[in-house]
């Protein structure tokens, strides 16, 4: 008797916009789907349904969610929304009346039913399997790790509480059990995220739970250095400079945790931060910088700055220049202040003129630019660890050191690259070096 011919399962796609945490959401939701049945689709033609997981910060980011939302209803028509716009729904309904259905962040459910009603699943037991670690949007060697929901910070910029809500931390074994299934399908670097990374646990007032009969705290701390023993490298992003981020730089030190700190600083002047309702003792954080580069003489700080904040005068741009070289910060991002709906700012006097703004930018990025050069000059001469995410047919390949996280910072290029694979992890030795990247060879063992 022939064999009975399977349904075609129902293809979804997705466009995932922002950041990393909404990465991991666009991950988890695609997980589900698979588990269900669903099958993927790479373009819009092949797609049965798309899902359009949206940023909804800054006015730029709405303007880019809704463009895309508007691209995926002219090519494909059966759309749903997710992600962080979701909270503006009478918005995206005003221009795009044809969206099947409207989810806020995090509303995983909502999304699945959603795709259901749009598209029914086919089951079938011949086809519903999914990798332990679930589905991912990011290569294989390397996996975003979301360890807590939501913030309980009031910034007067920011309106994450508003979307997302308060801190959430995950249970501790729950992350464990999801990094060492990663790691064991093939994930080289883990890169752990959160809204306020240092402020895992917070909530759970770091309730000890046992893992394997060993107690452990929801702490990061205790967090980070179980992920550290699972074998991957292991980057902490987002990292708010609380005295107890001094003990993770002990874990750095025991090599159990990449050198690496994301943190978030925004601005140096005191004024300024007192402005954006953040921590304003930047002496402080200066001495606590030295100290930890004591312990640690390598460590990479990486960080995001807002310039033109209302209120910013000359004097507070200046002194965030001159604090920038006395940090003496990797890598950094730099802003212009925009307004967002419901943010406290908004009702701030003394608003910076655009034509200020542009040329406070121009002048961060100029001064960082050097900043960065002058520190990846001294990696000159050095051996490192270089995990490879691309290699080409003449011999060249290109990756990170322990010192660049995925997309946002640089790259180290590496010649006579020759049976290197995507994933593997080389010791290169640095022949030269820009304001951006590293430049060098493999080395034997």
């Amino acid at each position: 008797m022939a064999p009975r011919s399977l349904a075609p399962a129902p293809r979804v796609g997705m466009v995932s916009l922002g950041c990393p945490k909404a990465l991991v959401d666009s991950e988890r939701i695609l997980t589900q789907l698979r588990a269900d049945g669903y099958a993927l689709s790479g373009d819009y033609a092949g797609a049965d349904v798309v899902i359009v997981n949206t940023c909804g910060f800054l006015d730029s980011a709405k303007a880019e969610s809704l463009d895309a939302i508007g691209e995926a209803i002219a090519e494909n028509g059966k759309v749903i929304v997710t992600g962080c716009l979701g909270h503006e729904a009478e918005t995206i309904r005003a221009r795009y009346p044809g969206v099947l259905a409207i989810t806020g962040p995090q509303q995983y459910d909502d999304v699945v039913n959603a795709v259901r009603d749009a598209a029914p699943p086919a089951k079938s037991a011949y086809l519903d399997l999914i990798p332990d670690a679930g589905l991912k949007l990011t290569p294989r060697h390397y996996s975003y790790l979301k360890i807590s929901e939501g913030c309980d910070h009031r910034c007067a910029f920011c309106i994450i509480p508003s979307l997302r809500g308060d801190l959430a931390s995950r249970p501790p074994a729950a992350i464990l059990r999801e990094a060492a299934a990663l790691v064991k399908g093939g994930a080289k670097e883990l890169l752990v995220i959160a809204q306020d990374t240092s402020a895992y646990g917070v909530d759970l007032r770091h309730a000890v739970s046992s893992l394997g009969g060993r107690p452990l705290r929801a702490h990061i701390t205790d967090l980070a250095r179980e992920l550290g023993l699972l074998g991957a490298w292991v980057r902490l992003h987002y990292i708010y400079p609380y005295p107890h981020v001094d003990q993770l730089i002990g874990l750095m030190a025991e090599g159990l945790v990449l050198p690496y700190l994301d943190i978030p600083f925004q601005h140096a002047s005191p004024a300024v931060l007192r402005a954006m309702r953040r921590p304003a003792n930047d002496a402080k954080v200066l001495d606590r910088i030295r100290k930890w580069r004591a312990q640690v003489p390598d460590l990479a700080l990486r960080s995001t700055f807002v310039v033109g904040f209302p209120g910013e005068t000359e004097a507070d741009f200046q002194y965030l220049l001159d604090w920038l070289g006395e940090a003496g910060i990797d890598r950094a991002g730099c802003f212009k202040y925009e307004p967002v709906a419901g943010a406290a700012a908004n009702a701030l006097p003394d608003a910076v003129p655009e034509d200020v703004k542009e040329e406070r930018w121009h002048r961060f990025m100029a001064a960082q630019s050097l900043i960065s050069e002058a520190r990846l000059a001294m990696k000159l001469g050095r051996d490192i660890d270089v995990l490879i995410d691309v290699v080409d047919d003449d011999g060249g390949a290109s990756g990170r050191s322990k010192y660049d996280a995925p997309e946002i910072d640089g790259e180290v290029h590496l010649r006579d690259a020759g049976g290197i694979s995507v994933g593997d992890i080389v010791r290169v030795r640095i022949e030269e070096s820009d304001e951006a990247d590293l430049f060098g060879v493999p080395i034997g063992d």
